[in-house]
């Protein structure tokens, strides 16, 4: 039967002692995580351990049945250390994220200094020739939809402060990315999203000197616009220090070593700060962020697309992707409702990308530079005036094929 296994050995968990020795505060806790991630609850037990001297509470060791499998913990507060234990079978559909979810959120519970995560894909090898690395892993598009690829061997797990990162071997797209189980960017098609992001607008503005990069840690966006001779200068934001050490040291095919480009300089830590600081001027600003559920939430806002715009120069623009008009119709039009309370251009256009499972739609914002003005006999000569020779999706054909929008897509934007 396949399944995830996932556990989290923590140390120095000093500022919830009493969840550690009461047996009903931490039956509740545990119980109200398991609700959140959408596991289902068939039984519980736990029980209080007597304590080494007569003034000291022990330990408390639970198990909750699932539907989906188990979750089991163990508390030894005289150490400060707890083990937890989550299983869950991926028989009739992917269970990983909300297994994901639960052993995050039960880590967070505790804080503890050090956390010691191991994750196993287990299944049945004999039925299946593919054995543990057959697991699939499944991405909602919204509460109705879902699609999945098979995810290879595990070679990175980690949980920063922020999100839970993972890097795969896929069969399909090499080396694969995901974040919080969502994915995010792989070695054979990345080609797809990060060209749409970066050359429809630094085509069109032409002479491309500065730019800032919001998120986009995995090195791809910023690999992008270093193909500009123009380019001076790249300002990389990124709210996660440990997105761009591992992407160093496994997504190297997509960022192709931007991060030590003499060009890039990278700043760790929250973007919304740094635009509010920022007394700099950028010729473009890429919004490449997770989706608008995440914790990049509040750079979807009107307030920030308007502390954007305050950064831009003369002729500048701002792009960012908006979602699936398919999958998440309301979203995109509220993020492009904002869009046009403080841009006098708002140019939608997008493209299907495989690793998201849908056609994918980005916005390009300024108050001058228009797409779909320069025909595509200008857009062939910028390019070849920028020697733009390792392109793989975007060319004069497809700059304007992206702009030409599916009637729903157009309707759904009036």
């Amino acid at each position: 039967m396949q399944g995830l296994h996932l556990t989290a050995d923590l140390t120095g968990c000093k500022k919830n002692l009493s969840l550690m020795t009461d047996v009903d505060q931490l039956r509740r806790s545990c119980l109200a995580l398991i609700q959140a991630s959408g596991l289902t609850v068939v039984g519980e037990l736990f029980h209080a351990f007597p304590g080494l001297t007569q003034d000291q509470a022990g330990g408390v060791t639970g198990t909750v049945l699932l539907a989906e499998s188990h979750l089991a913990l163990h508390t030894w507060p005289e150490q400060l250390s707890v083990t937890l234990d989550v299983y869950v079978c991926n028989f009739s559909t992917d269970n990983s994220n909300k297994a994901n979810q639960l052993i995050t959120t039960l880590v967070e519970l505790f804080e503890p200094d050090t956390a010691n995560h191991q994750s196993l894909l287990r299944g049945e090898v004999g039925h299946n020739s593919a054995g543990a690395d057959a697991a699939m892993g499944y991405e909602y598009l919204n509460k109705h939809s879902a699609y999945a690829y098979r995810l290879g061997p595990l070679l990175h797990r980690e949980q920063s402060p922020y999100q839970l990162i993972e890097v795969h071997e896929s069969p399909q797209f090499g080396k694969l990315f995901r974040l919080d189980g969502d994915y995010m960017t792989s070695e054979a098609e990345e080609f797809f999203y990060h060209e749409a992001l970066i050359h429809p607008a630094a085509i069109t503005h032409g002479n491309v000197r500065t730019a800032l990069i919001l998120g986009g840690g995995d090195g791809g966006s910023a690999e992008e616009l270093l193909k500009y001779p123009s380019v001076e200068r790249i300002v990389l934001a990124e709210l996660d220090e440990a997105v761009i050490r591992i992407s160093r040291q496994y997504l190297g095919k997509i960022n192709n070593g931007s991060f030590d480009d003499p060009r890039v300089e990278i700043h760790i830590g929250d973007g919304l700060a740094y635009v509010a600081e920022s007394t700099e001027k950028f010729d473009l600003v890429l919004l490449d962020l997770t989706d608008p559920d995440t914790p990049a939430s509040a750079l979807y806002t009107a307030e920030f697309f308007q502390s954007v715009k305050r950064i831009l120069a003369p002729g500048g623009a701002m792009v960012l992707h908006t979602g699936t008009p398919v999958f998440a119709p309301e979203t995109v039009q509220t993020i492009y409702r904002r869009l046009k309370q403080h841009f006098t251009k708002v140019a939608p256009y997008g493209l299907y990308i495989p690793l998201y499972g849908a056609y994918w739609s980005f916005a390009l914002c300024s108050d001058e530079l228009d797409p779909s003005q320069p025909s595509s006999k200008e857009i062939a000569h910028r390019i070849e005036l920028h020697q733009l020779v390792k392109l793989n999706y975007y060319n004069e054909a497809t700059h304007h094929g992206l702009l030409a929008l599916p009637g729903y897509f157009r309707d759904l934007l009036r």
